[in-house]
């Protein structure tokens, strides 16, 4: 063993066991192991800033781009609610949950899907009665799984496909993968409804109930050519929302209190919510409804540009002793009032007539500077904004969906590589204003942490195959196997399950892939089959929350405990291991 073997296995060793502690940010550790390796002499500075420059890498920071287009007109929002439909029972709404979320992960970041379907599958736990346990750990599976069947479905397949056309080998097509993707969705998501919906636990998660959160009345209306004008107060899913309940309608002069499910909407209706502070933030994402306060729409905003925002009405608060629209609040603060809450129970009767006191809480929704402005001013004890409140543009969500499928299509036909394709989607997004500029860089900065760790990881990867640890380990690990492919593959799917279960997803892929090309070499076969086993393999996380983000996400609004993932993940990544080394030589010959 030579000292640049030694000083690399020591150096990827340190970075595991900083990334299984989690007591060291993952991108922390990966640019120190990129330095010691550079000041080590393993790899050039050139190699080990060529990660950053990997199309798969681009393409991953693009794509952040395009999930931000569809969140912010809307799009998401409406593809879920389109899929999801009204289930009748708890299996029924399994199945509801597992194929909207592997549909759209197959096309979008995985975390991006499940933080928009959470709130969604809370609100079907609250309608049937059921804990939200027994729904959101699926939901997390259901997008790990469908992300599979696609390249461009998770950052993992980016990257090890970036890697291999590094090597001069030819990259994939967008649904090259799905070939064992696609067998694997439909294996594991069948067993999820009828075997692992038996293993989820009935636990309460952190969630607010309504009757201690702070309550709000919060009014609604429908604007001409609402596309809910005509439908009943249940087809609209105004019956079933997860953070407030709808008390009253007002037509004209009519005032209807008690509202039937089946009561017809029509244009100008004005609802009235009573709910917590998130109940506005769920509210504006329904396409067709729009803030009743006529001082929303005077707000020189644009969609992207506002957001919701409590605050707390202190002593020299200048209005106290009058009403809202004496105390001109939306021309002194340029936010409008939607409603106000007094020692936490809201205050009923027209907005405008309310006189403010000290202490009000006040659900604002103004621009992002409000914050800054006034968090520091003796106007109001508290600001505390909601975070994602800004309200969606639904007008534009058909051409944002238009230039998703598009996308695809490019690719699939041959037109442009995956890079190209993505790329020229978020050209037009941006050329069309589905999404900004600002919010483009907010989301590529606020991934960077991220991006980060995929590029620094590659020079790791080469440090594994320059300083020949990569080469010394398959000799080491695999010569008892002979020459048998089969075998090999097994081992390298196990191995890469290991990492990716302790550590991240990305890391285990690109540390893998070395190995991959060796064990291949060693074995004197075509490399693909065992690119495929990593790719499928660093995806495979099912048995810890630590291996893929979207197993942390669901597990404090589902009040998981570890072992909730070993039981119900164990029997799903054996099906994964099975399917995938059954299909993957089939279909990628040795």
């Amino acid at each position: 063993m030579t000292f640049d073997i030694a000083l690399t296995l020591f150096t990827v060793l340190s970075v595991l066991a900083m990334l299984a502690s989690n007591r060291v940010p993952a991108d922390m550790a990966m640019m120190g192991a990129l330095a010691l390796v550079v000041l080590a002499g393993v790899i050039t500075p050139g190699e080990a800033l060529l990660g950053f420059a990997n199309p798969g890498l681009m393409t991953i920071a693009a794509l952040y781009v395009v999930a931000a287009a569809l969140r912010d007109t809307g799009a998401i929002y409406w593809l879920a609610h389109r899929f999801l439909g009204q289930p009748r029972s708890q299996r029924q709404a399994l199945g509801r949950v597992i194929l909207p979320s592997s549909l759209l992960s197959a096309f979008l970041n995985n975390t991006t899907v499940v933080a928009m379907m959470i709130p969604a599958v809370q609100e079907w736990a609250q309608r049937l009665k059921v804990s939200p346990s027994r729904l959101l750990l699926p939901l997390s599976y259901a997008a790990i799984l469908g992300g599979t069947c696609t390249l461009i479905g998770t950052s993992t397949n980016l990257v090890v496909d970036g890697l291999l056309q590094k090597e001069g080998m030819p990259g994939f097509r967008i649904f090259d993968l799905a070939w064992v993707g696609v067998p694997l969705l439909l294996i594991a998501g069948t067993y999820l409804v009828l075997v692992g919906y038996r293993l989820l636990p009935e636990r309460e998660g952190i969630v607010e109930q309504l009757e201690s959160a702070r309550e709000y009345r919060v009014e609604m209306r429908l604007p001409e050519k609402s596309p809910l004008a005509g439908k009943s107060i249940r087809e609209a899913g105004l019956r079933s929302l997860t953070h407030g309940y709808l008390t009253e309608v007002i037509r004209k002069d009519t005032l209807f209190t008690a509202v039937a499910p089946d009561m017809q909407l029509e244009e100008g209706d004005v609802l009235v919510f009573v709910g917590a502070p998130e109940c506005a933030r769920e509210l504006q994402r329904i396409n067709g409804l729009k803030a009743a306060n006529a001082g929303v729409d005077k707000l020189n905003l644009r969609n992207h540009q506002r957001c919701l925002v409590e605050v707390v009405l202190g002593r020299e608060f200048p209005g106290l002793g009058k009403t809202i629209k004496e105390s001109g609040f939306r021309t002194v603060y340029q936010a409008a009032i939607l409603s106000v809450s007094r020692n936490g129970e809201r205050l009923s009767g027209k907005l405008g007539d309310i006189v403010l006191r000290m202490g009000d809480t006040l659900l604002l929704e103004t621009g992002q500077a409000f914050v800054e402005q006034y968090q520091y001013r003796r106007d109001f004890m508290l600001v505390s904004p909601l975070q994602d409140s800004a309200p969606p543009d639904f007008r534009k969500a058909p051409l944002a969906v238009g230039v998703l499928v598009g996308m695809v299509l490019l690719n699939v036909v041959g037109v442009l590589s995956v890079l190209e394709s993505v790329f020229v989607a978020c050209g037009i997004l941006l050329g069309t204003g589905c999404v900004t500029v600002n919010r483009a860089r907010m989301m590529v900065s606020v991934n960077l942490p991220v991006l980060v760790v995929i590029g620094a990881s590659f020079a790791l990867g080469a440090a594994m195959t320059q300083s020949g640890a990569a080469s010394w380990i398959v000799t080491q690990a695999f010569s008892d196997l002979g020459a048998s492919p089969w075998l090999a593959l097994a081992l390298v799917y196990l191995i890469t399950v290991i990492f990716t279960e302790l550590i991240t997803n990305n890391a285990a892929a690109v540390l893998m892939f070395p190995l991959a090309l060796g064990v291949a070499e060693f074995c004197g076969v075509s490399p693909m089959p065992f690119v495929v086993a990593v790719m499928f393999a660093a995806s495979a996380s099912f048995i810890t929350p630590l291996g893929y983000q979207t197993n942390l996400m669901v597990m404090g609004p589902g009040g998981y405990r570890f072992m909730d993932y070993v039981r119900v993940g164990a029997p799903v990544s054996v099906i994964a291991a099975v399917v995938s080394l059954t299909l993957i030589p089939l279909v990628w010959s040795f």
